[in-house]
């Protein structure tokens, strides 16, 4: 199949799974053409820069932080609530790179992420069977025959507020909010009311130091771009991809096709059939493509999938996002890498917690913290058992001090879930468990490089 001619529209001729059924067709075309004439919400050049800065996270140079939310909602949408997710997210980077001495690429999951895959097409409530809700970008969550249909122009309302988001984000990264000053202060202002005050303390302590430092040599971060800036990138599912095609461009410096409603995009376990419209679109498109792995996966057919994504090899084209279980990622991961390995193919590996640790408890689904630590524990360890890069994360998460997911440092129970659960899908980190998250990987990396150097002085 990749040997065939790619056009952005190339993936109507294919099957297709997880598409809604829109009744009115003419006014989604209409609406398409709209998108199709919209100016592009990402540039090929930040793309190609996030490409970069993920070949040296397959090379072992660096690490990806890639999260957000299960999915984005219109009525959630404001200015504090982008504010608290970037700052958790800054919060987390600087942890692991203060705390594991690795660059960390910053990837969220915003400014687009309004689709999500479901395991069934309808549902019954209250006697009646509705679609079923695919996500802001598709319909309504409100249980009714008019807010499940599916509406073609809740897609202009998803550009628009990506693209208030996307300002929103480039300037608190590059306009001083990301000032390292700042998220020193952010730590220790998290310190006050955390029960892990102490680990937090000696982070901030260690900030402080290296500030001070850098000012008595003359390194002010104010003056100094790389201290007072950050690169951030935007990501979600291509899931919706009559969207996706309208939102392609031809690159005016390079003449390739890419994806401009986002920086990377994934494939989610539920379509990534070889010869399915999903997987047809994404190989054509340039920008930065990540693979979801499920327990389903086998390693033949993973090497069909990379070969197909990434025929060149690249590095930073392709990050597999491993998805099974704390339960199940022995079973299935080191296979995985053997092939890769094996056929010699440059991949970053990533860590997905979330999606394979979900259960029910008192009528809402959660995730158990225990479970998620022990999964990114176990992935670390694989990949230090097989002589590989343990290059990343992909979180659900969010800003705000919600009780979605079981555990963590103030033990939230299960009691405890209807206190502030609102998500609108699946159950994500708040702010303190994403941080806590942090402090587990930034000790796994070192532990990694402690390892990686003493097996290099043995060698010498």
């Amino acid at each position: 199949m990749s040997a065939e001619r790619w056009s952005p529209e190339s993936w109507r001729s294919k099957p297709i799974q997880q598409a809604p059924v829109y009744p009115d067709q003419e006014a989604l075309s209409d609406v398409e053409r709209q998108l199709a004439g919209f100016p592009p919400l990402v540039f090929a050049g930040e793309a190609r820069k996030l490409k970069r800065a993920l070949g040296k996270v397959a090379a072992g140079e660096a690490f990806l932080l890639q999260g957000g939310d299960c999915a984005e909602s219109f009525a959630e949408h404001s200015a504090d609530n982008i504010r608290d997710f970037f700052r958790v997210f800054l919060q987390m980077a600087v942890v692991m790179t203060f705390g594991a001495a690795s660059p960390v690429v910053k990837v969220g999951r915003i400014a687009g992420q309004f689709a999500k895959p479901r395991t069934n097409p309808t549902e019954k409530i209250n006697g009646l069977e509705l679609p079923i809700y695919r996500g802001d970008i598709v319909n309504d969550s409100e249980p009714t025959l008019k807010g499940r249909t599916p509406d073609p122009f809740r897609q202009l309302q998803a550009y628009r507020q990506s693209a208030a988001t996307l300002n929103l984000l480039r300037a608190f990264a590059w306009g001083g909010y990301a000032n390292l000053e700042n998220a020193h202060r952010w730590m220790l202002g998290f310190v006050q009311d955390s029960p892990q005050s102490g680990r937090y303390q000696e982070l901030a302590n260690r900030i402080t130091e290296t500030l001070g430092f850098m000012r008595a040599i003359g390194l002010d971060p104010e003056e100094h771009e790389q201290l007072s800036r950050t690169d951030f990138y935007t990501s979600h599912e291509a899931l919706l991809l009559g969207y996706e095609q309208a939102m392609t461009r031809v690159d005016s410096t390079s003449g390739d096709y890419y994806a401009t409603s986002g920086h990377m995009l994934w494939i989610g376990d539920r379509t990534r059939q070889y010869d399915h419209a999903h997987l047809e679109y994404c190989r054509g498109v340039k920008n930065p493509i990540g693979l979801k792995c499920g327990p389903s996966l086998k390693p033949d057919d993973l090497l069909r999938l990379v070969d197909m994504l990434n025929p060149s090899n690249e590095p930073g084209r392709l990050t597999l996002i491993a998805r099974f279980g704390s339960d199940k990622v022995v079973d299935h991961l080191p296979a995985l890498i053997r092939a890769i390995q094996r056929e010699g193919r440059t991949v970053v590996w990533s860590c997905d917690p979330m999606h394979g640790n979900t259960i029910s408890a008192n009528g809402y689904k959660t995730r158990p913290f225990d479970r998620i630590m022990s999964e990114i524990r176990t992935f670390f360890a694989i990949h230090h058992a097989e002589g590989t890069h343990a290059g990343g994360v992909h979180l659900e998460m969010t800003g705000k001090n919600v009780t979605e997911c079981t555990g963590g440092a103030r033990a939230i129970s299960e009691g405890d879930l209807s206190d502030r659960y609102h998500t609108y899908c699946d159950p994500r980190l708040n702010a303190e468990q994403s941080i806590e998250v942090a402090f587990l990987i930034a000790e796994l990396l070192k532990t990694t490089r402690t390892r990686s150097a003493e097996k290099t002085e043995a060698a010498e």
